[in-house]
């Protein structure tokens, strides 16, 4: 059973969440830590004490704004250590998700927390601590993304997005309704993945689906395409094919 540290500096978010991990019947023992300055001196401690010490943390469920020492900065530093605890974040913000799975958080838990949602963070962690036997994963659908908005797992359908954005190993989804959303999975693979599907890549940074496509415009040797409202360039190595595939559109 996994034991737990929760670090908020908000007492009722601290409580709230110390609740619902207390619920979860794969959580041993959870304390709570107000602020990150406090939750790096439990962490030093349990690492005195060995994985087996009576003040052992397997996983911190961390906030990211707090005064002084931020949650991000707490993260930071744990990756230094020779045996860091596992991090999940909670927070309110999800403008920080990249920085986050680029310290290798496990999971971004957004704000107001549901139950369901702690608990697949939970079962992540837990599955990383090898405290649980994995349960098999189903492929995933391939006519939708799972998205989270919200704290809420949302479903895109595939042939509502429009291109797709590359920001380092995520993806930025655009879909014609004008929403955007951002996922931990790189150009490459959703290029790969939705070959198939009329996606075609005409930049480095961009996917554009064919089917999006209203314009494509010449001006002075660059080439560009209207994708709704938005122009996206195209590189001089993608062009021609573009072109090719553009002119063989039903």
């Amino acid at each position: 059973m996994l034991r737990a540290l929760a670090v908020d500096d908000e007492r009722p978010s601290l409580e709230e969440l110390l609740y619902l991990l207390h619920a979860d019947p794969r959580i041993g023992s959870a304390e709570g830590a107000g602020d990150a300055t406090e939750a790096l001196r439990r962490i030093n401690r349990a690492l005195e004490s060995g994985p087996d010490g009576p003040e052992a943390i397997d996983v911190v469920f961390l906030d990211i704004q707090m005064p002084g020492l931020d949650g991000l900065d707490l993260a930071r530093l744990l990756t230094g250590f020779a045996r860091p605890p596992l991090v999940v974040f909670v927070t309110a913000h999800e403008d920080f998700a990249v920085q986050a799975f680029d310290l290798e958080a496990v999971d971004y838990v957004l704000k107001p927390v549901r139950k369901e949602r702690l608990a697949e963070a939970v079962r992540r962690a837990a599955d990383l601590r090898g405290t649980t036997p994995r349960i098999p994963v189903h492929e995933p659908d391939p006519d939708h993304m799972a998205v989270e908005l919200g704290g809420v797992t949302r479903f895109v359908a595939v042939d509502d997005i429009t291109h797709v954005e590359a920001q380092g190993d995520y993806a930025r989804l655009h879909t014609g309704q004008g929403s955007s959303h951002l996922v931990r999975i790189p150009l490459s693979t959703l290029e790969d993945r939705w070959r198939s599907r009329g996606f075609v890549r005409i930049h480095r940074r961009h996917l554009v689906a064919l089917r999006h496509i209203d314009e494509l415009r010449l001006d002075a040797g660059t080439v560009s395409v209207l994708v709704g409202s938005e122009e996206l360039q195209v590189s001089r190595r993608h062009a021609r094919e573009l072109r090719d595939l553009l002119m063989r559109r039903p």
